[in-house]
Order: C-alpha cells, then structure tokens, then sequence
C-alpha cells in the first residue's frame, strides 16, 4: 500500500430479501450496513435490487413500487450524513419518463446512481419489457478510490467493464441476482475471469442468497483479483455478511484476502437448492407448514425428506390414501418413512369415496368398459382430500410429481398434480433414486431433519407405480427410466431432434412416441404448480412451448 492511499474494507452483504417487502429488505440493508461498518467497513454492497427483491417481474411496473422505493433511499441518504459507513444499494429508478434498474452508492448525504446497461432477454429474465437500458457506466468515487458499479448482466458482455476501466475505474463491483442452475458457478467464475484479464481490474461479485417463488439463489459471493486468484468467497445457500480489506499496490487495488474454491458435489447442490426453494416458499408466503400424499414410493418419500430438512417434522404432515389396489408394501413403506423422519402420519381410506364416485358416473358412462377414467377417480379424489387438508390447516400442500412424469403426461390433471408447490418438477426420475441415496448417507448444512437413513430401502429398490389397478408398474406404459430420462434430455434439455437422439442408439419408434407424449402433454405443464428451478430448460420458466402444436421434425 502506498503511502498517499490508504486502504478500503468493502463488506458484501449476501441476503435473502422478499420481493415487495420494501420495510423488511430495508431493515435487512441497515443490519447488514451496522454490523459490517461495527466490524470496520467502510462500504457495504448489496445484490441487484434488494429494496424491492428479485426478480420484482410486472410488480417493478407499478408506480407505487417505484416510488416507495424512491422514498427508501432518500431514508437512506439522509441516514448516511450521520453515518461513517457509505453502501451501494440497488433499487428500480424511474428518471425522464423512463425506468432504470440502478445502483445508487450513498454516503455522505446524498446518493449517486448508475443504472444497468445490458438488460437481459432470455430463459427466466425479461428485463427489456420492464427497463429501459442505461447508457455506459462511469465511474464513481468513494474514499478517493474510483468504483465502478456495472450491474449484473453488465459483465457478461465486454463493453461495460471495458469503457469502466478506460474511464479510470480501479475496483468492479457487481451487484447480481444470479440464480442457480446446476452448472452456473463455473460460468461465473469464467466470466469474471474474463473481464479480470481483459480490464485487469479486481472484481467484487455479489449475489442474492434465498428462494423466489420458482428461482433458487445460491449466493455464493466472491472476489477475484488481478491475474484471477479468488481473493474471498461466501457460502453457498445462506446469508453472510464478510467484510474484505484492500490495499493499493503498484498495479493498482487488491484484496488481501485469499481463498480456495472446491466444486461442491452434484447432488449437494441440488439437494440444498430444493430445501432452500421450498423453505423461502413456505416462509415468505406464510404458511404454518406442509401436508402431502405418502403412496410408500420414492418420490412422496424424497419430497418428505426435503420438506423436513427444510423446515422441521413437527410442520410436515404426511397423509396416506389407500385403495382397494393398494398394496400393504405401500402403506408400510409410507409408514416407514414418516417413522423415519418423525413426521405426523394421517391415513385415510378412499375405498368408499371411489366406490360413491363409480356409482355416480355409472348411468354416463353407459356400462363401458373399465379404463384410465376410473383409474384417475382415484388421483383426483385423494387430490381433493389432500387439498381439504391444506384449506382446514393451512398447510401447502406439496405434490410429488418428478419431470419425468411431467414430461410425458404420466400423471393426473386435478389429481396427484394438486398443490401448490412442487420440489421435484425439475428433476427427472433417475436423479431422483441418486438424490434418496446421496440423502440416506449425509445430511445438507442447515438441515432441520435426522441423521441416517431417511428413505426405506424398499422404497428405491421397488419397481416404481402409480398403482392405480392391481400389479401395475409404470415400465407397463414407459420404457425404462434411464432410457425414458436419456431421451427427454435430449428432447428437452438440448432441443435435439428425432434423428440426433436415435443415433444415439435408441430405437426411433421409441424416440417418436416420447416426443409425441412431451408435446401432448404441454396443457398439463401449463396447469401444474410452481416448482424449484433446477437446470437450464425447466417447464415453464425456460422451456415455453405452445399447446396447439403441430410441428414435429426429424
């Protein structure tokens, strides 16, 4: 550090905030400012739009959001004249008629704005119908120290950094609001990297931790500085405020700090996505807990473990619902993981709502031949009963589906699609046996459930069904899951075609049905509940199709 410039502590306040909870985000804001300038900070920084949440979607185009934002930093500003500590908040701004996602750096009294440039358009961001984009950064200054403040999506093109660094900026700060998918670390840290070599200036990325509605933040904050050696990094899936301390050297500002990164395994990271998803749902939303279906099979019992890890047994409640075709494998093996996890378990029998229901359709369905409609009387009846469950206690109820199942329609409209939220939707059927045995041998951080095993052996080395008739297994309808799953992602994930994935070494009658059965069941996607975002091409977030459809290709 040279004699004429003294150094500067920056805090990166990585925080779960709730979109339109303007008091309780700015009272996150002031916590984190006290405690990091308490610890010696002199700035704090904030992740893309904290004062409203992220992703704010058409909420940011209501006049009132804007302006009670507005107000907020003005409270801000004014607070700061008094304070040693200055922060760089981020907030919706509307100036000449137009609206800016910005950065506004407060001390002193008074606050100076930035506004985003490059403005997202893709999967789950539509940020040009809702900001207009901001011309190139400057610089602002702070402590004698030249900042700039590109926001999120302005590093991931050259031209912010780039114009940054030609107009005299010696430290990148960049508030984001990055969610996770599972090959999105990597991605940062390259970028990052890039714009470090191409502007050789240090870089503070700061990301938003915590669950919105479909999207999963995983924080996960760092600094990289000169050369890209990672000076700091935050944890994964929660909140933390680290102040990092800097010095000027002859090359410019460094951080002091240092810092190792090892690749967290796959199934961790999906495993504490889907905890954290759910958790952020049923705290934000508030609702005393959760009620689902326990069939004995992997599915329900994966998606009780995460509903205990993330919010304790005694706010999970498990519900069994037997037909005359259920098997007593089943109900032991539903009975077995509430055991397991110390869950309350209710059990209801539906023999006689099926049989009242059968009775009443009868004279309509003119002594026809059983078929799927009375095998789906019986989803949609414990549908019904599951959902009088939420309306009585106020639970969510939580469906159990997987995206294999929803890929190909292989469930029941108005019946196990129920519910509110869907911690599988994005997680296709073989993951899912991975994810029951990678939790049977560890429990995540933060987790509120047991150790052990949580999952019956029985229920992952049984064949899987929907036992809706008797002996039925679901490879009666589909080929086998890893083949089925093999396909979709192809179909799915890469937009691949007929012919790509046959060469693969799939047979093309097989191809073609799955495809055929992805496109049909488009309205069904389109009726299911929200779910945790897991990879790139989820339904409904990424992957939008039409449901009137007639194009299918080689």
């Amino acid at each position: 550090m040279t004699d004429d410039a003294p150094g500067l502590s920056i805090a990166l306040a990585q925080l779960d905030p709730t979109v339109g909870d303007l008091a309780g985000n700015a009272a996150l804001v002031r916590r984190a400012r006290d405690e990091a300038g308490a610890r010696g900070a002199d700035l704090v920084v904030f992740s893309e739009l904290v004062l409203v949440g992220y992703p704010p979607e058409d909420l940011v185009l209501r006049p009132s959001l804007v302006d009670a934002a507005a107000t907020t930093l003005r409270e801000l500003e004014l607070e700061s004249a008094a304070s040693p500590t200055g922060i760089v908040v981020t907030l919706p701004w509307r100036a000449d008629g137009r609206l800016f996602n910005a950065a506004a750096l407060v001390a002193g009294g008074r606050a100076n704005l930035r506004f985003k440039h490059e403005l997202p358009n893709y999967g789950v961001f539509d940020e040009q119908r809702l900001f207009a984009p901001g011309p190139l950064p400057d610089p602002v200054t702070f402590h004698g120290v030249r900042l700039g403040l590109p926001i999120c999506e302005d590093i991931w093109f050259p031209a912010s950094a780039a114009h940054l660094a030609a107009a005299g900026a010696e430290i990148l700060i960049v508030p984001n609001g990055s969610p996770f998918d599972v090959e999105k670390f990597d991605r940062r840290l390259d970028l990052v990297r890039q714009r470090v070599a191409e502007t050789g200036l240090p870089i503070a990325y700061l990301n938003q931790v915590g669950g919105q509605d479909e999207l999963v933040f995983d924080g996960g904050s760092f600094v990289m500085n000169r050369g890209g050696s990672l000076a700091r990094l935050l944890p994964f899936w929660c909140e933390s405020v680290a102040v990092t301390r800097w010095s000027r050297t002859a090359d410019g500002y460094r951080c002091d700090d240092s810092a190792h990164w090892q690749e967290e395994p796959r199934l961790a990271s999906v495993y504490h996505a889907m905890v954290l998803g759910l958790r952020d749902y049923v705290r934000k939303n508030g609702f005393p807990g959760v009620v689902l279906g326990l069939s004995g099979g992997i599915d329900s019992a994966l998606t009780a473990a995460v509903a205990v890890d993330a919010l304790g047994p005694a706010r999970v409640r498990g519900v069994r619902l037997p037909s005359l075709v259920t098997s007593e494998a089943s109900m032991e093996d539903a009975e077995a993981t509430a055991r397991h996890l110390g869950i309350r378990l209710d059990t209801i029998p539906i023999h006689a709502s099926v049989a009242a229901v059968e009775a009443t359709l009868a004279p309509a369905f003119e002594r026809r031949p059983r078929d799927v409609a009375e095998e789906n009387v019986q989803a949609r009846l414990r549908g019904l009963l599951l959902m009088a469950l939420s309306n009585k206690f106020g639970e969510l109820l939580i469906t159990t589906g997987n995206k294999s199942e929803m890929s190909v329609g292989y469930t029941t409209l108005y019946g196990d699609m129920c519910g509110g939220y869907s911690v599988l939707k994005d997680i296709y059927k073989t993951e899912v046996y991975r994810l029951a045995r990678w939790r049977n041998e560890h429990v995540p951080d933060g987790s509120l459930g047991p150790d052990g095993r949580v999952i019956p052996e029985s229920s992952l080395t049984k064949a899987p069904t929907a036992e809706l008739r008797p002996n039925q297994t679901d490879q009666d309808t589909l080929p086998p899951y890893d083949v089925l799953d093999a396909i979709l992602h192809g179909l799915v994930e890469e937009e691949s075609s007929v012919d790509a994935i046959v060469a693969r070494g799939f047979a093309h009658e097989t191809v073609t049905r799955i495809q055929r059965l992805l496109y049909a069941a488009e309205y069904k996607r389109r009726q299911a509940p929200p779910g945790v975002k897991i990879t790139r091409r989820s339904f409904g977030r990424d992957r939008r199709y039409p449901i009137t459809n007639a194009f299918r290709g080689a």
